[in-house]
């Protein structure tokens, strides 16, 4: 471990009391120790590292993000309009299904903030127990020194002179008690340091208990609004579920759904293709400008060189040159399509969820988790009831529970179409996506990135769906794949 620095005081006493004419070394060493403690608690503290940002790098990501979600609202606006104009029993549950939503997510952001409040409230008492502490060893320091002085009393210079007393230990003596007087006058105002940085914490405090009563009040009200919500979705699922199960049994439902999440998959991959083309447009001028730079200096260098160096820094820059103009790894990639299709629907139990995860999400096949714990139903490739075949899978999981993102990337849909209730999309990059449908409450919004094992949204059966679970796909530029090829229930 590393000791912090001296405090003045400590080293000012140290100098004079270590000097050879001193002769009051045990009382020097026993006022150090008393110092000792105040100085290590006030002033071996970390020092905080600043990151400056990079401002127009900054800038440059808050106008992507605000440029996709200016597309994607309304490619959802569009989606909306020709819902309305097919309408089914379904969509009579949207706006409530919809609000559940918002209210669940807002009440999980209301809750994230009361967890951090509580984390700085606790930090704050914390900060204060110690300066009380600190507080309370400046002062019996105070009392010492006090007492000290005391004892020795304050002689006149001159009266010591005309007692005739050894002038050098006369001399030592005012200088020892005019290091007891600079000393004191440090020590006091330290202590008024400390009582002033425990009047701020205390004020601190205090608007934190405030904003968390506040927080609390909020999710108390958005509370009772969610219950409210839910018993009139309720009502209505009583008054339409034989019509909701019907439609769901007709032939084609399924099909129209499936064709409009298609379409929307298309319009998405659209989007993030143009934007992801504006990226690599703006990296390969910024890769440019670079080449041309190090090109410069590199010239520059070569002139300032003695002739006998100019072939190797031509040679260098050369190899310079080609290795900057080498393409990145061009290794043709296969789509992968989907497999043939099942004759029969295997149940299985998934009991593990998705973590952390760092690399490509290619690299990740066959070691994800899939998003909830629950049983496996519906398979890709099986039959539906109602016509056509699964493209994804369907998970039993219990109404609230949580689901996550098997990897990392970005959210670029979250909203209600029908057929799949509240509906997340999240983009991991490479034209992969991961669908998340049927949800209770979508907890993230369009832009947010999230981390693989981040929950996303929970289960619950919007959409018209009769059981409580979880339709999940994984698509790959635009077309359905496997999610058992690539996730592992084991």
């Amino acid at each position: 471990m590393t000791l912090a620095p001296l405090p003045t005081v400590v080293r000012r006493l140290l100098a004079f009391f270590t000097r050879p004419t001193s002769g009051t070394i045990p009382l020097a060493l026993a006022l150090l120790l008393l110092a000792l403690p105040v100085a290590a608690r006030n002033e071996a503290r970390p020092s905080k590292t600043v990151s400056s940002a990079n401002t127009p790098e900054i800038a440059e990501k808050q106008a992507d993000l605000g440029e996709l979600r200016s597309r994607i609202e309304s490619l959802r606006k569009e989606l909306s309009s020709s819902e309305e104009n097919k309408a089914d029993a379904a969509d009579r549950l949207r706006e409530a299904e919809r609000q559940i939503s918002t209210l669940q997510r807002d009440l999980h952001d209301l809750g994230e903030q009361r967890n951090r409040l509580q984390k700085t409230l606790n930090n704050l008492e914390l900060q204060s127990q110690e300066l009380s502490v600190t507080l309370g060893q400046q002062q019996s320091q105070l009392e010492k020194l006090l007492y000290k002085q005391y004892l020795r009393g304050t002689p006149d210079s001159l009266q010591l002179l005309l007692n005739g007393d050894d002038p050098n230990q006369m001399a030592r003596d005012l200088h020892y008690l005019s290091a007891i007087a600079l000393t004191r006058a440090e020590l006091m105002g330290e202590i008024n340091a400390t009582l002033d940085r425990k009047k701020a914490l205390a004020k601190d405090a205090k608007a934190r208990h405030e904003e968390l009563a506040e927080v609390e009040a909020e999710q108390q009200k958005r509370h009772t609004e969610l219950q409210k919500q839910r018993e009139q979705r309720k009502q209505l699922y009583a008054q339409i579920s034989d019509k909701v199960s019907a439609q769901r049994k007709e032939i084609g439902t399924l099909q129209q759904n499936e064709r409009r999440m298609s379409q929307l998959i298309d319009r998405l991959s659209r989007i993030l293709a143009a934007q992801a083309a504006q990226a690599a447009q703006r990296a390969a001028q910024a890769a440019k400008a670079a080449k041309a730079e190090e090109a410069a200096r590199l010239a520059e260098a070569a002139r300032n060189k003695t002739s006998t160096g100019r072939p190797a820094e031509k040679s260098n820059e050369k190899n310079l040159d080609k290795a900057m103009d080498k393409p990145g790894d061009d290794t043709p990639r296969t789509a992968i399509t989907g497999e043939p299709q099942r004759t029969k629907t295997v149940e299985a139990e998934n009991r593990f969820e998705p973590i952390a995860s760092d690399g490509s999400f290619a690299r990740q096949r066959g070691s994800l988790r899939l998003p909830v714990r629950g049983t496996v139903a519906g398979r890709f490739g099986s039959p539906r009831d109602g016509g056509g075949t699964w493209r994804g899978l369907f998970i039993k999981a219990g109404s609230g529970n949580e689901v996550k993102s098997i990897a990392s990337g970005r959210v670029v849909f979250a909203d209600w179409m029908r057929g799949f209730g509240n509906l997340l999309i999240v983009d991991h990059g490479d034209a992969y996506l991961s669908i998340y449908g049927n949800n209770d409450s979508l907890l993230k919004h369009v832009g947010q990135a999230v981390k693989g094992g981040e929950t996303v949204a929970t289960v619950g059966n919007s959409g018209g769906n009769p059981d409580s679970g979880l339709y999940f796909e994984l698509r790959h530029q635009g077309q359905p794949i496997d999610p058992m090829k690539w996730a592992s229930l084991k």
